[in-house]
């Protein structure tokens, strides 16, 4: 479903209202048309506002701006200040106007991601197509994806290859190369040859419907401010109101000015207190950061975690997928002893290493394989023992060979792996799990804004210290278990300082959701990320987490630029009304022409980001 766009303003509405009613004013025409005009021209432009009005105070829920303008252009127009009022009404409505456009605006970042749902899938049924609704899609049912079509629902490729546009999920230009036996997922666009896929989930489970969900839901939490604000308003505005009818009476019978003159000076001290600026601009700069957000793939889930964002005193990363890609890989070997080194070559020790991790399926064994191109001859290993948690055992030419860890084979070295030959420590194997070429340089960032760095892993001590000084992690906790992290979290985070935990939304989803932010790397399809973070991002580029902060801080600081200049502008134009000194001219630009200056402030976000 698409979100709906309802105009409640209309420009030709408020042209032929104003051309009507300079016409009546500007033109020698018989008082009786004259007032005809004024009061078609009044209606014209102040029957959405007043309908507002009385629509929210029958709801209950107050007087709002709505009834201030509405009472302070009908007593403009009782005292005989028709252009003024006209002129109130107009501007106010020009801002609202204004105010569509910009929501419009940032809301076209989140209708492309609203664009990646398919209506139609093409089932292949006993070598035929027939078009069925995307949600009659059935687990294992083959569906045919031509060039140009998007997948429908998360799949497995049972035929052919071609190149995937990801763009509109993850924010990445790159297109994805993908053939036989890979996964696909919802929402990607085919740009090649046509595709057949084996549906792996139902619609409402795909990630275009997670996704679709969560924007859905990104709104509707407000932040702090924008619960302030909205409080404040329920005891601002009868408040307002009241001081209003206080000034005119007590002008009218203190100070002996006459009560057309008072009255005159209450409406404009209602125009000038209107909270217009404050009520739009607030939630009009965190709709457009989300939406600016969107369009980078990160989707943001309410915008109270934008703003917390800027006030981020702690991050503690994951490690594996979040900080690695987990794809494990030889960086070093390490002859112990020159004096070995003649005894055996590099070219043997590597030999003995693949013949040795041949019968093994570890993800470490598979990244040994990798040192040579070759086809394993393994005949000549006997005995061969994988020793859990330790390593592997095994003979090779009448020698007994260990291949493991500090525990198999005792040693001062920090290196993942040991290689002992007849009791002799020959070499070590520095082992990663391939660090994330962005990583070092983000967590840098991060440190450099005065935000504390940690690493949680259920990864060995030997590598965890290893991967964690290279990118100069702050604390590095290893070995730990799911109920560890969560442990260790609350111990972060006790003294009620903002903590970000970033994980791959799978084993760490306890911790993603008890923490303040829960930022899910790569959630794209996981059942967990969606669910138990706060914040997803679409691909695996950890810069993302800099340039959500980023946004969030930018947005922050606009925020506190529109409500210092509103109130400054207010304060000072509200005293001089009290005096007689501000004529409804100022109150005019105090109420719309701040709230105009406040929307256009506003959009800077979008064009800061969006030209990035």
């Amino acid at each position: 479903e698409e979100i709906e766009e309802k105009k409640e303003y209309h420009l030709s509405v408020l042209l032929i209202a104003i051309l009507l009613g300079f016409i009546s004013y500007l033109c020698p025409l018989p008082n009786f048309i004259k007032v005809i005009f004024y009061i078609i021209s009044y209606t014209l432009l102040l029957y959405k506002t007043t309908l507002n009005a009385i629509k929210m105070l029958i709801n209950g829920q107050g007087i709002n701006e709505n009834a201030l303008i509405s009472i302070s252009c009908l007593g403009a127009l009782f005292t005989g200040n028709i252009l003024e009022g006209m002129m109130v009404i107009f501007l106010y409505t020009i801002g609202k106007i204004l105010e569509e456009k910009a929501i419009h605006n940032s809301r076209q970042s989140i209708k492309e991601l609203l664009d990646i749902k398919s209506v139609v899938a093409s089932k292949k049924v006993n070598n035929e197509i027939i078009e069925i609704p995307v949600e009659e899609v059935e687990l294992k049912d083959i569906l045919l994806v031509k060039k140009g079509e998007r997948i429908p629902v998360d799949g497995v490729i049972v035929k052919g290859s071609s190149l995937l546009d990801t763009s509109a999920l993850t924010g990445e230009s790159d297109k994805i190369k993908v053939s036989l036996g890979d996964e696909v997922i919802s929402g990607s666009i085919n740009t090649e040859d046509v595709l057949e896929i084996e549906a792996t989930s139902l619609y409402e489970n795909s990630t275009v419907a997670k996704i679709l969900d969560l924007l859905e839901k990104a709104t509707d939490k407000k932040t702090k401010t924008e619960t302030i604000v909205s409080k404040i308003s329920k005891i601002y505005t009868p408040l307002v109101m009241v001081l209003a009818l206080i000034i005119t009476i007590v002008l009218s019978f203190v100070f002996n000015i006459s009560f057309s003159d008072s009255l005159y000076r209450g409406l404009t001290f209602l125009v000038i207190s209107c909270p217009c600026a404050i009520a739009i601009s607030v939630p009009l700069s965190y709709f457009t950061a989300i939406g600016v957000a969107s369009k980078k793939g990160i989707l943001i889930k309410g915008s109270n975690y934008l703003d917390n964002l800027s006030n981020v005193k702690n991050i503690i990363f994951d490690k594996t997928g979040t900080l690695t890609n987990g794809s494990f890989q030889v960086s070093k070997i390490i002859i112990t002893d020159d004096n070995l080194k003649d005894k055996y070559t590099m070219d043997e020790i590597i030999d003995i290493l693949i013949k040795g991790e041949s019968f093994s399926n570890h993800p470490i064994a598979k990244s040994i394989l990798k040192l040579k191109d070759i086809k394993v001859d393994n005949q000549d290993v006997k005995d061969f023992k994988e020793i859990t948690g330790k390593g592997i055992s095994f003979t090779l030419n009448g020698k007994k060979i260990l291949l493991g860890n500090n525990k198999l084979c005792p040693c001062d070295s920090y290196a993942s792996l040991h290689l002992n030959i007849d009791g002799e420590h020959v070499a070590s194997i520095m082992i990663d799990d391939g660090i994330k070429k962005e990583a070092k340089s983000v967590i840098t960032k991060l440190k450099s804004i005065g935000i504390k760095t940690y690493m949680f892993t259920g990864d060995k001590k030997e590598v965890a210290l290893d991967i964690g000084h290279k990118l100069g992690i702050d604390e590095i906790k290893y070995e730990m278990l799911p109920t560890d992290k969560f442990e260790n979290f609350e111990r972060v985070s006790k003294y009620n300082e903002i903590t970000i935990f970033v994980g791959d939304g799978i084993n760490d989803a306890p911790v993603l959701k008890r923490a303040d932010i829960g930022i899910s790397m790569g959630g794209v399809g996981t059942d967990s990320a969606i669910e138990a973070s706060d914040i997803v991002l679409m691909s695996d580029d950890l810069t993302k987490i800099t340039e959500t902060i980023d946004i969030s801080k930018y947005t922050k600081k606009v925020i506190k630029q529109n409500l210092t200049f509103a109130m400054l502008v207010k304060i000072s134009i509200l005293l001089l009304s009290v005096f007689g000194l501000a004529n409804m001219w100022f109150a005019v630009f105090a109420d719309t022409g701040v709230t105009l200056l406040t929307i256009l402030n506003s959009l800077k976000i979008m064009k800061k980001f969006n030209s990035q």
